[in-house]
């Protein structure tokens, strides 16, 4: 356990800024900062104004936007885990295969972070790469996700934060949502249809390591083509099943 006295408290408040900056909200001001990350005001601008300093972030005087240098905290981490460098080659096989981009994620309190990707064509309007976040409680590899963690650490996740909309097709209550999660169990997969973006579609199973523990997820994004949701299991899970079993028997 962590003595609170161990610990620089300013260092975690200035981690706490840089969280507030979301694809939802890259241009702040130090009220908006303040607000999302629960510091007062003149805690938010100190640090804020310290990112600027050390070329964390910019600022035009009354907007703070962070910089590509952030880019060097994400890309350390990423560099340091085994996990991407292990998946992304059987990534390249499956969607070189199958003409689908493919990805594969962790989970973050109730976000996914996507650590390794092959993309085959661009399936949504926003750029996915490593780093990348999306909720996990409406997206295909975040319920495969959710589903293995025991069902009250679930709920807990998904009572962080309000649920909100992606498209009308997007399930928004948590007891619909674990629904899913137990129906994802059952199954062993999670089909997702258009809850993320219209038009896009997925298909997740997790990724094992050799003790049958759930470490990540993979998934195929696929666009809209006109056949029913119900064939994709059918087209498609084999092939991610092949790929989970092969992971499993390097992923020590």
């Amino acid at each position: 356990m962590i003595s609170e006295r161990d610990t620089m408290s300013g260092l975690a408040k200035g981690l706490a800024v840089i969280e507030t900056f979301t694809a939802d909200r890259p241009r702040q001001s130090i009220a908006e900062v303040a607000a999302a990350s629960g510091l007062d005001r003149a805690t938010a601008r100190r640090c804020l104004l310290t990112l600027a300093a050390q070329g964390y972030a910019d600022y035009d005087g009354k907007f703070f936007t962070l910089t590509p240098r952030v880019l060097r905290l994400g890309t350390a981490c990423l560099a340091t885990m085994p996990l991407p460098q292990m998946v992304q080659p059987f990534l390249e096989r499956l969607s070189e295969a199958l003409g689908e981009s493919s990805s594969v994620s962790i989970l973050d309190e109730d976000e996914i972070v996507y650590v390794a990707r092959a993309a085959q064509r661009k399936v949504m309007s926003i750029a996915l790469m490593p780093g990348s976040r999306l909720p996990a409680f409406c997206t295909s590899m975040g319920r495969v996700l959710l589903a293995a963690l025991p069902e009250e650490e679930a709920r807990r996740r998904l009572a962080t934060r309000a649920l909100v909309a992606r498209t009308a097709l997007t399930v928004t209550t948590p007891e619909g949502v674990l629904e899913r999660l137990a129906q994802v169990r059952q199954q062993g997969f999670s089909v997702n249809d258009e809850e993320v973006e219209l038009g896009l579609r997925s298909i997740a199973v997790p990724v094992l390591n050799a003790r049958g523990v759930t470490v990540a997820a993979l998934n195929l994004g696929l666009p809209v083509r006109g056949e029913d949701v119900t064939t994709l299991p059918a087209r498609y899970l084999p092939a991610l099943l092949q790929v989970q079993a092969d992971l499993r028997q390097v992923l020590r």
